[in-house]
């Protein structure tokens, strides 16, 4: 089997694994200005107007949750801002799996098995988001956002881990053909 294509399939696991590391990151940054970015997004989206607007159709189901999830995080940045240590926590946790992955992407056959961890974790979103997303209110619609993280995160894992083991694979036929040579 030819292995003109490995430099190809490098290039290609170190890019998925770089925008699955900036994925991330981005995540969990947003993990810590909550109050300013749906503030931002109920300016932005006009979710407090539709509320208030007098109209006969009510306002859509999402401008109520947007501006329910607004007023709660201001209420507890007003009584409870201490409830945000937990979400810093979160941010955490995103850049300590992004900073793991910086192996994967330095050496993607020697880390095979954080594609693996990648891919657990990213399935176990699924039924994490659907089970606690239930039992805290949150909207099915919303919990359908939050599953979809899982569901295109694991898409460039998967293909990472296909081609590290394809890799894998050429590296042994090619060792395999020199020995059958003998060089």
């Amino acid at each position: 089997m030819s292995v003109t294509y490995k430099p190809d399939l490098r290039k290609r696991i170190r890019v998925l694994t770089a925008i699955f590391i900036i994925g991330l990151v981005l995540s969990g940054a947003t993990a810590i200005p909550l109050v300013a970015e749906v503030d931002y997004l109920v300016k932005l989206t006009g979710s407090r107007e539709l509320q208030l607007a007098t109209r006969a159709m009510p306002a859509p189901v999402w401008a109520l949750w947007l501006t329910k999830v607004q007023d709660a995080l201001h209420s507890v940045a007003e009584k409870h801002p201490f409830l945000f240590y937990g979400t810093d926590w979160l941010a955490f946790g995103h850049f300590v799996i992004a900073i793991a992955f910086i192996g994967a992407l330095r050496d993607p056959a020697r880390n095979e098995w954080l594609f693996t961890f990648g891919m657990i974790a990213c399935a176990l979103v699924v039924p994490y988001a659907l089970i606690f997303g239930a039992i805290r209110g949150v909207p099915f619609y919303w919990r359908m956002i939050d599953c979809s993280f899982g569901i295109f995160g694991i898409i460039p894992i998967w293909l990472c881990r296909k081609w590290v083991r394809k890799l894998a694979d050429n590296s042994c036929d090619s060792r395999n053909e020199s020995s059958r040579k003998g060089v």
